[in-house]
């Protein structure tokens, strides 16, 4: 259904007697199964879980109905969008108490409808164990436990909690009430006054204003204004986009619907990378839905607005993130950016006036509108105002995908809600930024995280990547590693950043292998002097942060690889060598795996390594049961403990 009678809604008073009339229906919802249908879970079963929910649901139709659960009255079940906490999946909540269930399987399925939902009894295994946080124990529900507790939703308030498929579920929990709102009390002007006032900064990295940004847009507008939303999200380690548009498209749809309201735009993309097929499928789904609802074409909500919003899917180039590569890209072009006094909002897309976003900031729009100006600005900090989204990734204890108010210090992101370090080993960096972020020290843990404290330490807030990196991590490594992926993602129009990684990269390589000399470093800083000055757009101006961060606060390990030749953290294979200690018990497993031979010895008896053999590969140390497997580098020994 769509108006209650099928057919199309013809006002936005229509749209709220609709959405008021489901959520009267579901009040009398005493339990709701939600399976978190992420990614991540999917991978692990998620789908089969659902199933075996329903299945469960059937064949126990009678007991759930004699204790008042009926399917589609008083119980529902539904897959939702990533939960959050991946490591944990498959994820399976109850609501309205909150019970989280981890690492559930199709058979559990049985064992939550016979305990939990008919004798209202957990299911103990299941339960989340909260090892050192709370005082130990298992958190009964979500909210117990320090991820989810110290986070604040804007971006992320419905993934986790809506059906993603469902446009009657996004209604019940306030959907396009921000919208109707929009065109039936505000003008576009006070849309505008509203979002710049907020304080709404771009969250796919760069920072501006959204206002400003529409604000110009309009200021220069002619025949028409082109809306684009960015979902490139090409980052390694983020997932932030991804998540939002596979889990609560519809939030999406209807920022950009707002935005076009107030711009006055009437045709709209979303630029979506190939890899998120997920996506994809969902926000088509939800496209449809809403031009058969009529939110979207011709005629809106009868107000005479007309909107078409079409998916444009990306070929997986990292440099079309950037939003001149983008538009070049949609129009068919090789993706290549273009000088930046050229300003997309007087000629963009088509060389017309185009207003560029990305997911997360089209998504806060709705929750801004609906609940003021004030209540956005009202957290965060200093000129960072809201929340922002994480993906926290890396050598941290509880992975996935978090929201926190702008001012958050990083140890509060990576100790209390990430739970500390694996293995609690000593934290070494972190990176925020993605590729082109820059890598923060210890001693920078309690910067607050925003636009402006990041980029003065040498860093950036980006779309939101954040990978944290433990004492095994190797930081001219590090930079080695990003300054290759950005080699193959340079379009190389612009001679400073085709020419200038390369050159970058030949020198970090050569100190990896014990070849350095004295003079490199300055050789590389100038080149990424002549990269951030030179390159035509951001990934190359920005594409020497790892490396200008690393030497900033790490330059003792790029001197101990060029003059010692040694590597602290056993990473650079020709500066290391690996040995076996006395803990060996001559069970002979590191011998049968060594892809080389280099390992010889006598059943339960010391063996021993032949180092003209040994590739320092490191399968050895990863297959030992014993740890009797010791990385040395120079005369030292760098590690005794196993590789993850």
């Amino acid at each position: 259904m769509i108006s209650g009678n099928g057919k199309p809604f013809g006002s936005p008073q229509a749209l709220l007697e609709r959405a008021e009339a489901i959520r009267t229906e579901r009040k009398a919802i005493k339990q709701e199964i939600r399976v978190c249908a992420g990614p991540g879970c999917i991978a692990r079963g998620a789908k089969d879980i659902h199933k075996q929910f329903q299945s469960e649901i059937k064949s126990h139709a009678k007991e759930l109905k004699a204790a008042g659960l009926e399917l589609d009255a008083t119980l529902s079940e539904k897959c939702t969008g990533c939960h959050g906490m991946c490591e944990a999946g498959p994820v399976v909540t109850l609501e309205p108490e909150g019970t989280f269930y981890t690492g559930v399987k199709p058979r559990d399925a049985k064992k939550i409808v016979e305990k939990t939902l008919l004798h209202d009894q957990l299911v103990d295994p299941l339960l989340y164990e909260l090892g050192h946080q709370r005082g130990g124990g298992k958190a009964e529900r979500y909210t117990d436990i320090p991820f989810y507790s110290l986070q604040v939703r804007v971006a992320l308030r419905n993934v986790g909690v809506v059906d993603p498929t469902n446009f009657d579920d996004f209604l019940a929990e306030g959907g396009f009430k921000a919208f109707a709102k929009a065109v039936s009390e505000m003008t576009p002007e006070a849309v505008i006054d509203q979002v710049e006032e907020s304080g709404l900064r771009g969250r796919g990295g760069a920072g501006f204003s959204t206002g400003r940004k529409w604000r110009g847009a309009l200021r220069v507008k002619k025949d028409r204004v082109w809306l684009i939303c960015n979902g490139d999200e090409g980052d390694p380690g983020a997932f932030m986009d991804r998540a939002i548009m596979e889990g609560d498209p519809y939030s999406v749809l209807e920022g950009m619907m707002i935005a076009a309201y107030a711009l006055g735009a009437t045709d709209a993309y979303i630029y979506v990378r190939h890899e998120y097929p997920l996506a994809v499928e969902h926000l088509q789904l939800a496209i449809d839905k809403l031009h058969t609802a009529g939110l979207l074409g011709d005629n809106i909500l009868g107000t005479g607005m007309t909107l078409n919003i079409r998916i444009s899917r990306g070929g997986g180039a990292f440099v079309c993130g950037e939003s001149s590569a983008l538009m070049r890209s949609l129009e068919g072009k090789v993706g290549e950016p273009r000088a930046k006094y050229v300003r997309s909002v007087e000629k963009g897309l088509h060389d017309e006036p185009t207003v560029l976003n990305n997911v997360e900031t089209f998504t806060c729009v709705p929750a801004i509108i609906d609940k003021g100006a004030g209540w956005f600005a009202s957290m965060g900090r200093d000129k960072s105002k809201g929340t922002k989204a994480f993906s926290l990734v890396g050598k941290v204890k509880h992975t996935g995908l978090i929201e926190v108010p702008m001012g958050r210090t990083l140890r509060e992101i990576i100790y209390d809600i990430g739970g500390g370090i694996i293995d609690d080993r000593p934290f070494k960096a972190v990176q925020t930024g993605g590729p082109s972020g820059g890598c923060l020290p210890a001693d920078k843990l309690d910067l607050p995280v925003d636009f402006d404290t990041l980029s003065r330490a040498g860093a950036m807030m980006g779309s939101g990547g954040m990978i944290v990196m433990d004492d095994h991590t190797c930081m001219v490594d590090v930079a080695k590693y990003f300054i290759n992926f950005l080699i193959g993602e340079s379009c190389g129009k612009c001679v400073p950043c085709r020419e200038g990684l390369r050159q970058v990269y030949d020198l970090l390589d050569k100190i990896t292998k014990g070849e350095g000399e004295d003079g490199d470093i300055e050789k590389i800083e100038k080149l990424c002097h002549t990269m951030e000055v030179a390159s035509l757009c951001a990934l190359g101006k920005s594409a020497p942060y790892p490396v200008t961060s690393t030497l900033k606060y790490f330059r003792d390990e790029y001197e101990e690889h060029i003059q010692n030749k040694v590597c602290r953290a056993g990473v650079c294979p020709s500066l290391i060598m690996y040995e076996i200690n006395e803990d060996c018990t001559g069970c002979d497993i590191c011998a049968r795996h060594c892809p080389t031979e280099a390992i010889t010895g006598i059943k339960k008896k010391m063996y021993t390594i032949d180092p003209e053999k040994c590739i320092s590969c490191g399968i050895c140390k990863s297959v030992c049961k014993f740890d009797a497997v010791d990385i040395k580098s120079g005369d030292k020994i760098v590690s005794r403990d196993a590789v993850a």
